[in-house]
């Protein structure tokens, strides 16, 4: 019987939080007595093995501060504590190489991890060391290496911290402990733009781990001991259950735990299977929509005026049955620095009247000061592509086909009715075909205006369809970023698209397909810390914010925040610590080049002849005419 209080709240402050709660250390000695830690180590990082269930145990585990860890001035003000770093992460990723090489010798080798973190350290230092780009490839590594995992959530499991780590062939959670989108203050903090409202988040992100089973996400609950400081309550039943699972997966084939791995990320988010089957419409991948109206109205939140200065509401006409004749725009022009509608909403400028029509054919650029707007999915794919060129897929794919009924909440339902009034798209995902100077592209681009381009389960599940497209018709796959992160009104089913899409750019890889990756400003959050960090090159535009926090999150949690650092044209320069530091950054190769707007489809056709020459000619999506 479970000794989880109702309250969530109470369970997230007596329980999960609790200073006497056991630390991974703790249990580490009480349930592998011949465990070997592998130095160095951090304070947030365990890494070590031992022998035991006649495996050779590689573990890696979080470790929150203890008491005695909290003394000091100094050791009350650090803000990371329980957060691995990027330094951090590239030990993981060096220890499963390790792991890797010790099966390679053939011994028999298993994984387990426990997971107890606030999240990822959200610092500009491990921002400027590509922190994002290592979450990405850690999950990448844990679908992908060919060795029996095991994790436990024994405390708290906060955002892609935990994810890096979580996604293994077997997964529980303690009942007491909890597993969300981000942690709960981050999450009051995104949401109310109040991190006081804690209970509120917490009641939104559903993140028990009897919700979490439902879900899909955990495998297993686990009980707690009544008394939240008992070692021994907590190290019994997670040792017997440990040691069930390494013996089960070690008598398995490691091809069908790969395959096991691959379904089950392709599966998160669809929950309706039902109507899915019933559902025409949301079955058909490969239904083309084409575009038939390119940048001919402003986004709905741009300020325009007239001649004589009044304000002139933008129209709301755009679909597929819109005829271009009916543009009447000449006499419509912006103010750089005056272009939003919000009263009392300052952003930089330069004063510029600029016709409307010249700055939506200069991509949101500002001619004079060079000053960008973040622009929708309609000014991007026209800015990356050919004119009428791109043809949608999986136009009328909504939430409520997929979404788990639990999370498809009045609040949430009114807040996709707002998003649709400011988006002509039905989701934060558009996806199709194009040209890029005649060649053809699978593209999936961001659209900023429907949920700050935020990450759901129909965003991945678009991702997944279009990667299947491009793998069924030998195209290249480019995707555009420009997101907001996890959508955390979904809950923990939504950070499990990061999942998704990692597993989606590794088949595409395993087909021998090049994915070209764009940053677009901004591209932080779930999006930039899976499959945007995955690009075989990756490009973006100049003032691209390139990180997994959003500074306001960042700043509300008290860590210091300068944005230029983590731009794109900065990070393309510091990129080449990449390439003197490889033991440190394995695979990870920052931003290949940045470019401004007008120049990025030159920059990604450049890369696209580049796979068009080296492929048979015999191909003939790429044979030449």
């Amino acid at each position: 019987m479970s000794n989880a209080p109702a309250d969530i709240v109470e369970l997230f402050r007596k329980r999960t939080r609790s200073p006497l709660r056991p630390r991974s250390s703790d249990l580490i000695q009480a349930i592998f007595p011949m465990f070997r830690k592998a130095p160095p180590q951090s304070g947030a990082l365990i890494l070590g093995e031992c022998e035991q269930w006649g495996r050779n145990i590689y573990l890696i585990a979080q470790q929150k501060p203890k008491p005695e860890n909290l003394r000091t001035r100094e050791d009350l003000a650090k803000l990371n504590h329980g957060m691995l770093t990027a330094e951090d992460h590239s030990r993981v990723m060096r220890f499963l190489k390790e792991a890797n090489d010790t099966r390679l010798l053939g011994k028999p080798v298993s994984i387990v991890t426990l997971i107890d973190t606030y999240g990822a350290d959200i610092s500009m230092e491990s921002a400027k060391y590509y922190q994002a780009f290592f979450i990405a490839h850690l999950i990448r590594d844990f679908l992908t290496i060919p060795i029996p995992t095991v994790s436990v959530i024994i405390g708290e499991g906060g955002s892609g911290g935990a994810l890096a780590i979580q996604m293994t062939d077997r997964r529980a959670q303690f009942d007491d402990a909890l597993y969300a989108t981000a942690p709960p203050e981050s999450l009051a903090a995104i949401i109310f733009r109040d991190s006081t409202k804690v209970k509120e988040a917490l009641e939104i992100s559903k993140p028990t781990a009897h919700e979490l089973k439902e879900l899909g996400i955990v495998d297993e609950v686990l009980p707690s001991p009544k008394s939240v400081s008992d070692v021994g309550g907590y190290a019994r039943p997670l040792g017997a259950w440990l040691e069930r699972q390494v013996k089960d997966l070690a008598r398995r084939k490691l091809e069908a735990l790969l395959r096991v791995r691959r379904t089950r990320a392709k599966a998160f988010g669809v929950y309706v299977r039902e109507h899915a089957r019933k559902s025409s419409r949301w079955a058909s991948f490969f239904r083309k929509t084409p575009i038939r109206r390119w940048m001919l109205e402003a986004p709905k939140d741009i300020k325009t005026f007239s001649l004589p200065g009044h304000v002139l509401q933008p129209s709301a006409d755009w679909g597929v049955e819109s005829d271009p004749a009916t543009f009447q725009g000449k006499d419509r022009y912006v103010k750089c620095g005056d272009m939003n509608l919000k009263a009392g909403s300052a952003e930089p400028g330069c004063g510029a009247v600029i016709p409307l029509s010249a700055f939506l054919a200069n991509h949101y650029v500002c001619p004079s000061c060079g000053h960008s707007r973040v622009m929708g999915a309609l000014g991007w794919i026209s800015c990356l592509s050919d004119a009428d060129s791109f043809k949608e897929l999986n136009r009328e794919l909504t939430v409520r086909h997929l979404l788990h009924p639990s999370l498809l909440t009045r609040e949430y339902s009114d807040f996709i009715a707002k998003q649709d009034q400011r988006s002509s798209f039905h989701e934060a995902l558009v996806t199709g075909e194009a040209t890029v100077f005649g060649l053809p592209v699978a593209l999936a681009v961001c659209e900023f205006y429907f949920a700050g381009g935020t990450m759901g389960v129909v965003f991945g599940e678009k991702f997944y369809r279009l990667t299947e497209y491009a793998i069924s018709k030998s195209l290249p796959l480019v995707s555009l970023c420009c997101s907001g992160g996890a959508r955390v009104l979904e809950g923990t089913p939504a950070l499990m698209q990061m999942v998704k899409t990692v597993n989606s750019i590794t088949r595409l890889k395993r087909e021998g397909l090049p994915f070209i990756s764009v940053l677009g400003d901004p591209s932080t959050g779930g999006a930039i810390a899976s499959y945007a960090a995955l690009g075989d090159v990756i490009l973006a535009e100049p003032q691209a914010l390139v990180i997994f926090t959003g500074p306001r999150v960042m700043e509300a949690r008290g860590f210091h925040v300068n944005e230029d650092d983590v731009r794109a044209a900065a990070l393309c320069r510091a990129s080449v610590q990449c390439y003197e530091d490889l033991e440190f950054f394995g695979p990870i190769r920052g931003i290949h080049e940045v470019a401004p707007r007008k120049d990025l489809k030159r920059s990604l056709f450049k890369y696209l002849e580049f796979h068009r020459h080296s492929k048979p000619v015999s191909n003939r999506y790429w044979s030449s005419d």
